[in-house]
């Protein structure tokens, strides 16, 4: 798959915003969700160079994991964990 420049250098400022925002967020949630939007945007970009660059993807699907973890299944045991104690 070959991009020009213009396109790769243009995913790589989306990601790095969107990444950039999600630390504004007051919400850990929604600080996870919009990172995870950043690491995605990463993970294409990785994978838009004409070798793919694996410590970009490596390292985004990481955090994407991470993200992944606290948003679905830490959720899921803080709501049953609350259900119990009431």
């Amino acid at each position: 798959m070959e991009f020009g420049t213009e396109t790769l250098d243009l995913v790589g400022y989306a990601a790095s915003l969107v990444v950039l925002l999600a630390f504004f967020m007051k919400n850990i949630n929604t600080l996870r969700i919009v990172n995870s939007v950043g690491c995605a945007l990463f993970i294409l970009y990785g994978f838009l160079f004409d070798t793919p660059n694996l410590p970009i993807i490596i390292t985004n699907v990481g955090i994407l994991l991470v993200n992944g973890y606290y948003l679905l299944i830490k959720k899921e045991e803080q709501i049953t964990t609350v259900k119990k104690d009431q």
